[in-house]
């Protein structure tokens, strides 16, 4: 069980989260949706502390911890429980395709070196990307970057994985790539939480579609319910915007 509960989040006088509550059981995948400014990236942000949030409390599995008295402690354990990945892919330059997969198991998980190798060269076959182990980020297509992005997330083995925009950096050409992994990952079950402006992958992957606008959760709903019967009109307006192809939602 993965929980938020009254998750707010306030930037000077302008409240972009405005107590949300958010619950998802293990192996379920939630994609959310919704207009530019919402609140959806930051959302994802303050599941784990990259950005704190003002109030709430925030469950994985057995971890609870209330915003308000977070410890350090507390805050490293939610992060070894969850698998940030990024739209930028923020890969470490200056270390190769494989040393990228094996660091955070080198210094979070104090695995040997040779441990975290194996296990990395694992991950990278998974990905497809056996070939690419010595590679370094400035050589790899986007597509790549973030596929190998995603393998760093899954060596974390972490009970729920963020995804925010992980197409939203890439050339078309390189998009397919990227959710046929991760729709790899939705057949392994693994949960996951993704902020997405990709219509057609939230129909496919998704289990519950969520859409976010001004710092509230509107509706949410299974996919082919909220695409075909919206009941908001805010739902309704966002989705015949999108659908028609003006434009997709930014993060």
């Amino acid at each position: 069980m993965i929980a938020l509960e009254g998750i707010t989040k306030r930037f000077a006088d302008h409240t972009v989260l405005d107590g949300i509550d958010l619950s998802l059981e293990r192996g379920e995948i939630i994609v959310v949706i919704g207009p530019s400014g919402t609140g959806k990236s930051t959302l994802l942000r303050c599941v784990n502390f990259l950005e704190t949030p003002d109030a709430g409390r925030i469950q994985v599995g057995d971890l609870q911890v209330d915003a308000t008295h977070a410890s350090r402690d507390d805050i490293l354990a939610l992060r070894r429980r969850t698998a940030f990945v990024f739209q930028n892919y923020a890969l470490f330059a200056h270390k190769t395709a494989l040393d990228n997969i094996a660091e955070r198991m080198i210094v979070v998980d104090r695995l040997s070196k040779s441990d975290a190798h194996d296990r990395a060269r694992e991950i990278l076959e998974r990905i497809g990307l056996a070939d690419k182990a010595d590679a370094y980020p400035a050589s790899l297509s986007g597509g790549q970057q973030q596929r190998i992005g995603i393998g760093r997330a899954m060596a974390a083995g972490a009970e729920v994985m963020l995804f925010d925009e992980p197409t939203s950096a890439l050339d078309p050409e390189w998009v397919d790539e990227v959710l046929t992994l991760m729709k790899q990952l939705a057949a392994e079950q693994q949960t996951m939480i993704v902020v997405s402006h990709e219509m057609q992958f939230a129909r496919e992957v998704a289990d519950r579609v969520v859409f976010m606008e001004g710092g509230h959760i509107v509706e949410q709903a299974p996919p082919e319910t909220l695409f075909t019967n919206p009941q908001d009109e805010r739902t309704r307006s966002f989705l015949r915007k999108v659908l028609a192809g003006n434009g997709p939602a930014a993060p």
